[in-house]
């Protein structure tokens, strides 16, 4: 004859232990009904949780479930098959589930431990502080002297705005462990939410008093000065740590904060410079730092700064590639190009594996015409990034500057097979093609590429304007040359190399006063009149009449650096030569 019995688990109180006590039934109660096992299944039972945690072990939550619910359909009270089966539906977040099995883990074994603390993890998560309250009541029963149980009740009182209950668990704390420093902060807490600043500075300055070499105190305590708006007495509580202290760098770094709040950038500087001198203050937090003041550039002190704290940073971290990194950064964005390429090269060498910082590298090596470096760096960034199309792009630039243009369309093809999806590389890519097939007089090859190109991306100035300009070159369709030279212009206004492809165009299709408007604005934009601006100024003027002055543009154009043999017949002839 099988003999059941009935455990029952009440909402709101605390499992049985608290039914005794209170007797406070708040909610519809959870009936576990258990029975007496016959030795056969209570040896299966065995089995079956045993497997169960066996596939809990190598994270086959699923079969593991399955054996412990066939634990509970034989013995629905086995409370440790509950508790296993709660903690998976705890770990993939069906809360419900797993809150419903814990409880009713409790009800069977209310003196467990780890059932209770499951249950408050589980209250935690739902942010369910009117049943984690009871709870801590359970675990400070089984537990009373676990400091941490009544801290937890107190904060869960709190977020309850249950101030004075929770002030009441402090109290309790105090006469049961005496005072400390987290009693002390738990009260400041309270004195703050309650809109008591003065009273929670109060406590503060009693711990700084009984304890003056603990500096979180005095961190603690110029912030609540600070939050209170008195901004002048959070300093000088600072200035006293730092004199207990004077390398702390968290104290010269509250410090930075308040002279930055106050304008004085000039004194947070002086602070940021001690708190970075310290190795121990985290690298990240240095560099966070540093890159806040890139918004700032425009101002030459705040590039002063940046650079100056990113020098200190690479002179305390010398294993550490992040502070070369960081210095390359700020000289990069100071244009000081050499400089910044030669810290990334030190980073590089701690660790080359970053590929942002090889791209760096070798931008700078295109941005300074330096075509052998570039080619160089770019094999190197190649061998560890070779599905990177930036890298076959850049390196192709170098190649195709170097005279190499096959070399070059090897690379972009490379760079275009990887790169499907941002349209400016493409474009870029694409350009690189036209150019250098144009280089090797493989026109219709160079037409296509442009044509994909501008595709990708139809307001490219630089595909544009390159692209009307060889077909100028070479005569074909010139009004289609001049319409992508003219939006080239409304795009990049300003552009002496685009205004003056302009007025070559114009002056190919025989508009000649238009084209003698452009070549004078291109000659008036350019920084530096170039050889084949002055030659084409002289063509232009040649076919207006005035063969003097076409005749002076070109001897100009010759002693700027042209040793063309045409413009040398042209100067020999005094007339145009086709």
């Amino acid at each position: 004859m099988i003999k059941g019995f009935i455990l029952i688990f009440l909402l709101g109180a605390s499992a049985t232990y608290c039914i005794a006590q209170h007797n406070k039934a708040k909610s519809a109660a959870i009936i576990v009904t258990g029975k007496v096992l016959s030795q056969a299944d209570s040896n299966l039972v065995k089995e079956l949780f045993f497997d169960g945690l066996h596939e809990k072990i190598v994270n086959n939550f699923q079969r593991a479930s399955t054996n412990f619910n066939k634990v509970l359909e034989i013995d629905p009270a086995n409370d440790a098959a509950m508790y296993e089966l709660a903690n998976i539906y705890h770990t993939q977040n069906q809360e419900a589930d797993a809150e419903r099995l814990i409880r009713m883990a409790v009800t069977v074994q209310p003196e467990n431990n780890w059932y209770w603390l499951l249950l408050a993890d589980i209250y935690k998560q739902t942010q369910n502080m009117a049943q984690l309250v009871p709870v801590f009541d359970e675990l400070i029963r089984l537990s009373p002297a676990n400091e941490d149980n009544y801290f937890d009740k107190a904060n869960a009182l709190l977020m309850q705005n249950k101030v004075n209950e929770a002030t009441a668990v402090y109290n309790s704390i105090e006469k049961l462990y005496g005072s400390s420093e987290d009693l002390s902060n738990a009260r400041q807490r309270i004195l703050i939410q309650q809109g008591k600043p003065g009273k929670a500075a109060a406590e503060l300055e009693k711990l700084v008093i009984s304890n003056p070499s603990d500096l979180g105190n005095y961190l603690s305590l110029s912030e609540i000065y600070a939050k209170s708006g008195k901004r002048d007495q959070a300093i000088a509580v600072l200035q006293k740590a730092a004199l207990a202290d004077p390398a702390n760098a968290l104290v010269r770094l509250s410090l930075a904060d308040h002279y930055r709040a106050l304008n004085k950038p000039d004194d947070a500087f002086i602070e940021l410079k001690v708190a970075f001198a310290d190795p121990n203050l985290n690298i990240d937090d240095k560099v966070r730092i540093i890159l806040s003041f890139f918004p700032q550039f425009a101002d030459y002190k705040a590039r002063a700064y940046a650079d100056e704290l990113a020098s200190i940073t690479a002179k305390t971290h010398p294993d550490d590639p992040k502070a070369f990194s960081v210095y390359g950064d700020v000289l990069y964005q100071e244009q000081k190009y050499s400089e910044a390429k030669e810290e990334y090269k030190k980073a590089l060498v701690l660790n080359d594996q970053v590929y942002q910082i090889w791209e760096q590298v070798l931008r700078i090596d295109i941005t300074e015409s330096k075509f052998k470096d570039a080619i160089t760096d770019g094999e190197a960034a190649l061998a560890i990034f070779p599905n990177q199309a930036p890298l076959y792009l850049f390196s192709s630039i170098a190649y195709a500057q170097s005279g190499n243009h096959e070399k070059a369309i090897a690379y972009l093809k490379n760079a275009a097979d990887l790169e499907t999806e941002n349209k400016d590389v493409i474009s870029q890519i694409f350009s690189g093609m036209g150019d250098s097939y144009n280089a090797l007089k493989r026109y219709s090859e160079s037409d296509q590429a442009y044509e994909k190109a501008l595709a990708a991306d139809p307001d490219n100035s630089y595909t544009l304007n390159n692209y009307a300009y060889y077909l100028s070159l070479r005569g074909e369709n010139l009004e289609k040359a001049a319409k992508m030279s003219k939006r080239s212009i409304e795009l990049d206004p300003g552009n002496s190399s685009s205004e003056d492809t302009y007025a070559w165009i114009l002056f190919r299709l025989k508009k000649y006063a238009d084209a003698l408007i452009w070549i004078e604005k291109a000659m008036i934009s350019g920084k530096v009149v170039n050889a084949v601006q002055l030659e084409h100024y002289g063509d232009i003027l040649f076919f207006l009449g005035n063969k003097e002055q076409a005749l002076l543009q070109w001897t100009k154009a010759r002693q700027a650096g042209s040793a063309s043999e045409k413009l040398n017949q042209k100067i020999n002839e005094k007339k145009y030569i086709e």
